[in-house]
């Protein structure tokens, strides 16, 4: 009804062009919104304020006195937002399922509702069915959205869970509403965290050869590198083998020693690279591609896929940084101090400038990251859509910066920050340290709480709110475990059309259909206007990025459910009212296990 009356208002704004009291180039967005209150109305719209500074006199108005040149005397009168209210009003067209139209306050548009189109929702349920609250509203407009992207040095934890859910969602919204969406996952294959997984692969390698040695308080520690070290040496025996002794000769001191930890792991990588030369590539694509499969198909049985896994390698092998750099050079917006090239970032929003190239000739993560966003824009997207971890907000100006400095258009690109989240086993936290190998995959919490429920709590509120991840909640199955409560509702009315048959009932969809009147008890109003609201929601949700909207909507409808089945019977002697009802609940079932289906999530037939 939201749609129907927006179109209605629009050619009340095209007759107001065409009489002239209205520009005949605006564009205005007509916004239609539910009203609190039923005593203003069902719905409202404020296009009367909005357009009023923009009206003219009404052709109907007095003529404004004039000189003898003809010039007027006085500046004509700015139309009133009532006075407006009114002339749209008259300009509409005429709808049945609009009972009345009222002026509210400064001039404001309510609109009451005919009782009877409150039915309509139950035929656009039953003839749309899996499309119900599909639209066309992004229609044309290419989106990118790049989501997880963790560096491949081990499993993903549930802290990466959260962004995965979140952003398969994103997607999956933007997609229901008509955008043409790429999901994208950047894979750091390259650079500093991959050489150090490369060394403690070679490091657990050479002590499942017989080497003894203190192991680096910098290097992996978890048991996923002495795993993939075993495949090295199931693969290629002792090939890669190097005495302990040459290995270590003269490095710095580690950390525990007195030393920096940060020096001797990277003193360790180019002994590493010395002492394997061309086998050090063998070694480095054994952790990554063991690991990076690993994180492939975690995300698959979690329910989230992508379109591209776009490698950081590629960037450099095909000279990616070097084209984006030498812009940048060209641009005069590069320049050298220590030995390493820096990006003035802080000309154009940041708080400092960046190294792009390290002293010792290196690219940076900032340089890659530079090529891949305008890798991205060179890709055609109208949009970008970055999720990245609630740490990385300092990141943004500088990836900014770096786009206008370009030439491209950095207001394209769309950040959205996550905030990782914590996982609590009674009144302890979960230790999520990768580096220590003390974690909670996301694997190990899908076996215990099931997929469901993980997708369901990680996109239960805001992307930016802190979140605790209660495991007992989640595996609970009562009405206090929300997705629980939500898939119950779902298999609640699975349940009433099993007995339909077992009664001996069958269900008439036409008769149903012919007698939707019937269906005026309080809470069969509430189903309704609720399901009404379905495709508002998923627009919103959408639009805005917020899965937790869709969330919400389907605890509602969830709520809204389970009172009306607790309040009456379907199944009554009645055929007409029976099979309205059937009608109803039909619907609701439909619209559940569209919102579900959006959160990646199932809707079971029986709990």
């Amino acid at each position: 009804m939201k749609k129907q009356l927006e179109i209605l208002i629009s050619q009340a704004v095209k007759t107001l062009k065409t009489q002239g009291v209205l520009a005949a180039d605006l564009t205005p967005t007509i916004h239609v919104e539910r009203t609190r209150d039923v005593a203003h109305g069902d719905f409202a719209t404020n296009i009367a304020l909005m357009l009023a500074k923009s009206a003219k006199t009404s052709p109907r108005s007095p003529a404004l006195p004039t000189n003898m040149m003809g010039f007027m005397l006085a500046e004509p009168e700015k139309t009133n937002p009532r006075q407006l209210a009114e002339q749209i009003i008259t300009a509409l067209p005429s709808n049945e399922a609009i009972l009345k139209v009222e002026i509210a306050g400064a001039g404001f548009i309510n609109f009451f509702m005919n009782p009877n189109a409150q039915y309509q929702v139950i035929q656009d349920i039953h003839a749309a069915g899996e499309k119900f609250g599909l639209s066309q509203i992004g229609a044309g407009k290419k989106v990118q959205v790049e989501f997880v992207s963790a560096n491949p040095t081990g499993p993903l934890h549930v802290g990466h869970g959260r962004g995965a859910a979140y952003g398969s969602v994103v997607g999956n919204l933007l997609t229901a509403t008509g955008f043409d969406v790429h999901r994208e996952y950047y894979v750091n294959d390259a650079g500093r965290q991959m050489d150090i997984l490369a060394t403690s692969v070679w490091l657990r390698y050479l002590e499942a050869c017989g080497e003894t040695f203190t192991f680096p308080s910098n290097a992996y520690r978890g048991d996923y590198v002495r795993d993939i070290a075993q495949k090295l040496v199931e693969t290629h025996g002792k090939k890669f083998a190097h005495s302990s002794e040459i290995v270590f000769a003269n490095l710095p001191l580690d950390e525990p020693e007195g030393g920096d930890k940060e020096i001797y792991i990277d003193a360790l990588i180019l002994r590493a690279k010395e002492l394997l030369n061309a086998d050090y590539r063998v070694v480095f694509d054994t952790g990554l591609n063991d690991i990076l499969g690993d994180i492939k198909d975690d995300l698959a049985e979690f329910g989230t896929t992508y379109n591209q896994w776009f490698s950081e390698r590629s960037l450099m092998d095909d000279g990616s940084i070097e084209k984006a750099l030498a812009v940048l050079k060209s641009n005069n917006y590069l320049y050298e101090k220590d030995g390493a090239i820096w990006f003035k970032s802080s000309e154009l929003g940041d708080e400092k400038d960046r190294v792009v190239i390290r002293d010792n000739g290196q690219p940076t993560y900032f340089a890659s990251d530079i090529a891949y966003h305008w890798n991205k824009l060179e890709r055609g997207f109208d949009t970008l859509i970055d999720i990245w971890g609630a740490d990385h907000h300092g990141y943004i100006p500088r990836v900014k910066a770096a786009l206008t400095a370009l030439g491209a258009d950095a207001t394209k690109l769309n950040v959205l920050l996550v905030q990782f989240a914590s996982l609590w086993r009674g009144e302890e936290k979960v230790s999520m340290s990768t580096r220590s190998g003390e974690f909670v995959t996301l694997r190990e919490l899908r076996d215990e709480v099931g997929k469901d429920a993980a997708r369901f709590f990680y996109v239960m509120r805001r992307s930016e709110q802190h979140m605790d991840f209660d495991l007992e909640l989640a595996k609970s199955k009562s009405n206090e475990n929300p997705v629980f409560y939500v898939q119950y509702a779902h298999a609640r009315v699975c349940s009433v059309f099993r007995q339909l048959g077992e009664k001996g009932f069958t269900q008439d969809v036409s008769l149903g259909m012919a007698n939707l009147a019937e269906l005026n008890a309080e809470h069969e109003t509430a189903l309704l206007t609720t399901l009404a609201r379905y495709p508002e929601v998923i627009e919103r949700a959408a639009t805005q990025y917020e899965p937790h909207l869709l969330i919400n909507y389907l605890r509602e409808l969830a709520t809204d459910f389970h009172t009306y089945y607790n309040a009456h019977q379907f199944l009554v002697e009645s055929d007409t009212l029976r099979n309205a009802r059937l009608n109803l609940i039909s619907a609701v079932r439909q619209v559940l296990q569209n919102g579900l289906t959006l959160l990646g999530i199932s809707a079971p037939e029986a709990m």
